[in-house]
């Protein structure tokens, strides 16, 4: 299922500014290996939602190759760190390289560690929770975002319209897995939850208390 009508995607795309180099390459990288990345409709938006609320800590949970790193670490003032969780030691390598040619790697703390591992040991405060990890395992991210996140931080969820299938009938794990995470953030008044229909769906949670 196209969330957008693959001509407004198309129209949307031509609106986002030209990357450098090494952020194209990281782009054509994902197209031939079809590896997901979140693509430069959604990095624009997590470079926004970054820079609107001033962040300064931001944790990844599944980093791939480094490309939402690098989408957050340009959004960061001078002393802010975004940490990197990758279980994958060829992704970790290529967003090392990658990361280090775009100029951010000083922003970067790069963990070759499953993301939930590393959620583990990190107690934050974090002012940015960014979560793309395998969908079946969404749900077990919720319990840390109360200890993780400050009041007034954003936890960020790419792939929550799941190709559409979240409003069909399907039941496999990963469906499953979005389906939860979207029914205990909404259903959370410490968080005040939407998804926007921008690419594969994004949900935005503020921690209001």
């Amino acid at each position: 299922m196209n969330i957008v009508d693959p001509r407004l995607d198309e129209y949307l795309e031509r609106l986002v500014p030209e990357r450098p180099p090494v952020v194209q390459e990281m782009e054509a990288l994902a197209h031939k290996r079809h590896f997901p990345i979140v693509g430069p409709q959604v990095g624009r938006l997590l470079h926004l939602l970054a820079r609107g609320i001033g962040a300064q800590h931001v944790l990844e949970c599944g980093s791939g190759f480094g490309y939402s790193a690098w989408w957050f670490a340009t959004a960061l003032p001078e002393g802010g760190r975004v940490v990197m969780s990758e279980g994958g030691e060829e992704n970790c390598a290529q967003a090392r390289d990658f990361l280090t040619r775009a100029g951010v790697m000083e922003r970067i703390a790069l963990q070759h560690a499953n993301a939930l591992d590393v959620l583990e040991r990190q107690p934050g405060p974090y002012d940015i929770v960014f979560c793309d990890i395998d969908k079946r395992d969404y749900p077990r991210v919720y319990p840390f975002l109360r200890s993780r996140l400050r009041p007034g931080g954003l936890f960020v969820c790419d792939n929550m319209l799941w190709f559409g299938r979240v409003a069909g009938p399907d039941e496999d794990p990963d469906t499953r897995g979005v389906r939860e995470l979207t029914r205990l953030l909404h259903e959370d008044p410490s968080f005040l939850t939407t998804i926007l229909p921008v690419r594969d769906g994004v949900s935005v949670s503020l921690k209001v208390r």
